[in-house]
């Protein structure tokens, strides 16, 4: 398939329900799956090619990462202003295993890892699976980072020990986008408790006109970030990713476990190569018809549930959806993994209609649910739809 005017168009729904990714195969051919962030679009056309020519070729062996570090390196300038020294990137398997071994670079085993929540449950689960152990600083009432909050927590948890601060930017669920005085803030008062900072940054292609992404490497440059073309170019079975040094801290690579290197896949690094190198256009195609989702899911949720607490993310295909005022009882449980609770039950059971539940989350995700907009209209209209009607239940 060729480009497309808007690759979220590319497909109706029974030619989606023929996937077999996850998003597609987990709740039955009657849902509406709006809960995993995986988009519903067309391929971008590099990255199609890409994956012709490994077939073409038989090229299916080990994976030569030179290319997809310059390929990132050149699209960051383009789009950033930021080009970061080969030296500083270090190719790994996925966002998920940069953060964790970045992690382990900065900090020591039981070392505390704190988040602002509500956000991404794999920030809670990894750095315990790696030996760390996870405390929360909530997010403010505004859905920004609290500082107040912030400086209370690294001056608590850097009193008896180490820690460093797993930062989501932009920010998953809210879908924030931290300004660069945020971020300089974040940064100085970092430094002042000898914090290290490791910055999920994976969603950062996907911020729309209004707000402005920062690199946050750009204001401290003994942080780390994990990036990755796999969110923003709908990749994420192609798995790898890049961990990229601030320009400080360079040295500290030569820590990382040489199989660290060996976890992206050959596919993956091909078409990640390839979306950076190529996929501008797509990338801009897709944001213009994300862009017009998120503001029809506002015009949707109005007419069919009101009285749902709906901001238009700033960057993302995710929408952080606010149920409160139906009253549910949700608990939250500081991102467990749980069945569904709250409003995301509900919906599932009465609507056919999947959305991540708030409660994986953690503190703030109480009587939320979060919603991928990053489908046709037709298919989001419909689950917008039967949501009212399952509310009024």
């Amino acid at each position: 398939m060729g480009e497309v005017e808007n690759p979220l168009e590319a497909f109706n729904l029974d030619q989606l329900r023929e996937r077999r990714s996850i998003k597609w195969r987990a709740f039955g051919n009657d849902v509406l799956p709006l809960w995993v962030a995986e988009m519903d679009t067309a391929l971008a056309e590099p990255v199609a090619g890409a994956l012709r020519q490994i077939i073409e070729r038989g090229d299916t062996g080990y994976p030569h990462t030179g290319p997809y570090v310059e390929a990132f390196r050149s699209f960051s300038q383009q789009r950033w202003g930021w080009e970061p020294s080969p030296a500083q990137v270090r190719p790994v398997r996925d966002v998920m295993t940069g953060a964790v071994e970045a992690l382990k670079l900065v900090g020591e085993l039981w070392d505390t890892v704190i988040v602002s929540s509500p956000v991404y449950p794999p920030f809670f689960t990894h750095p315990v699976s790696a030996g760390r152990r996870v405390v929360e600083a909530p997010l403010g009432a505004d859905g920004r980072l609290d500082f107040e909050m912030l400086e209370d927590s690294f001056n608590l948890r850097t009193a008896g020990g180490q820690a460093a601060y797993l930062l989501s930017n932009p920010h998953n669920p809210t879908g924030a986008v931290h300004t660069q005085q945020e971020l300089e803030r974040l940064a100085q008062l970092a430094a002042d408790f000898g914090i290290r900072v490791v910055a999920d940054e994976i969603h950062a292609p996907l911020v729309y006109s209004e707000a402005a992404f920062t690199p946050y490497l750009t204001v401290d440059p003994r942080g780390y970030s994990v990036m990755s073309a796999s969110k923003a170019w709908n990749l994420a079975g192609l798995k790898a990713g890049l961990l990229i040094a601030g320009e400080e801290v360079t040295a500290e690579l030569a820590g990382l476990p040489p199989e660290v290197s060996h976890g992206p896949s050959h596919a993956g690094v091909l078409t990640q190569t390839a979306a950076y190198a190529e996929g501008g256009p797509w990338l801009d195609a897709v944001l213009s018809g994300l862009d017009a989702n998120r503001r029809l899911l506002g015009e949707l949720l109005a007419e069919h549930a009101p009285e749902v607490a709906y901001s238009a993310p700033e960057a993302t295909y995710l929408a952080w959806l606010d149920f409160s005022a139906y009253g549910f009882d949700d608990e939250p449980n500081g991102g467990a993994e749980t069945p569904l609770v709250g409003p995301a039950r509900h919906l599932l059971d009465q609507g056919q209609v999947a959305l991540m539940g708030g409660h994986a989350f953690g503190t703030g995700g109480e009587h939320h649910a979060r919603l991928n907009f990053a489908t046709n209209q037709d298919v989001l209209t419909e689950a917008v739809r039967r949501m009212g009607a399952a509310l009024a239940r």
